[in-house]
């Protein structure tokens, strides 16, 4: 696993973590369980801190980094992200907050400052800028993202089942790796 220290601070990890070889968690940085980290990711809590929640699953390429203090921004922006959330293929998040079961599409890029509520799909390719806000239940798409419509019932049950779908795929990895550590 790539963990590195940085200004004191090393990554800590929940029970059954998975973080590919090729990915890298710096910093100031918590995963809880059952969170993956897929290949070529970059995880940097080297200025500000990174919580990741349980069963969260960080897909191939993606980019996670908070915004410093500055004179512009005295408190900076930490990244947070709750439970059950699936961040796509080459995803970039900085800054931000995601609440719980979200889905981050392939290739999304959420800005410094924005709060996305719980149970929020942003489709593939959505820009979320700065200081923005979604709302719970809805479908948000474009760039500059949008509300598009209301998340159907079905649409919601998916955030649990997309958690443990990557939580069993996961388990499988770390049975491999553990495997050809042998």
């Amino acid at each position: 696993m790539s963990l590195r220290s940085f200004r004191g601070h090393t990554p800590q990890l929940g029970n059954r973590v998975l973080i590919d070889p090729s990915a890298v968690v710096s910093g100031d940085v918590v995963l809880g369980d059952d969170v993956s980290v897929w290949p070529a990711t970059v995880i940097r809590g080297d200025m500000h801190t990174i919580r990741i929640g349980a069963r969260t699953s960080v897909q191939d390429g993606s980019v996670l980094h908070i915004t410093h203090a500055s004179d512009f921004n005295p408190a900076g922006w930490p990244l947070s992200i709750g439970e059950e959330v699936t961040i796509g293929h080459n995803a970039t998040l900085h800054g931000c907050t995601l609440g719980n079961r979200i889905l981050v599409g392939m290739g999304s890029v959420v800005m410094d400052g924005a709060v996305v509520e719980d149970n929020v799909v942003i489709a593939a390719g959505a820009l979320v800028t700065p200081k923005k806000r979604l709302e719970s239940g809805y479908l948000y798409a474009g760039a500059p993202a949008k509300q598009v419509r209301k998340l159907t019932e079905k649409e919601m049950a998916f955030f649990s089942y997309s958690a443990g779908n990557y939580v069993r795929l996961k388990d499988e990895h770390i049975e491999e790796l553990d495997k050809a550590a042998d």
